[in-house]
């Protein structure tokens, strides 16, 4: 399977503490990969993901723009080329801190694919 993050579907991140926040799936059960999502999440500008914790750890690699990403309370700046591990329920938030989307890739165990 190829693609291109251009011709995939950008569905909001629906949520009450989150604003200006959206994801694309890029591999999923749907193209073969049976235990995990890998997606890309892209954040507007003064946009930012709920803060929220969950039992499924995530890793997550920068791939366009700036922004924060907020780990039990501590904030970080990342920027593309930036990666991070999140562990399983670990309170966190990723915010856009700059005047142009910031992207993301994402990758959940199946189970935190929503």
């Amino acid at each position: 399977m190829i693609g291109h993050l251009e011709h995939l579907e950008k569905k909001p991140i629906i949520h009450p503490e989150s604003d200006h926040a959206f994801m694309q799936v890029l591999v999923s059960q749907t193209e073969g990969w049976s235990d995990h999502v890998m997606r890309v999440v892209t954040v507007e500008e003064n946009g930012y993901t709920p803060k929220h914790a969950h039992p499924w750890p995530h890793i997550n690699y920068m791939i366009e723009g700036e922004g924060s990403l907020m780990i039990n309370g501590e904030m970080t700046p990342v920027k593309a080329g930036s990666y991070a591990f999140v562990p399983g329920n670990v309170l966190h938030q990723f915010r856009n801190e700059g005047k142009t989307p910031f992207k993301f890739i994402c990758i959940v165990p199946k189970e935190g694919h929503k």
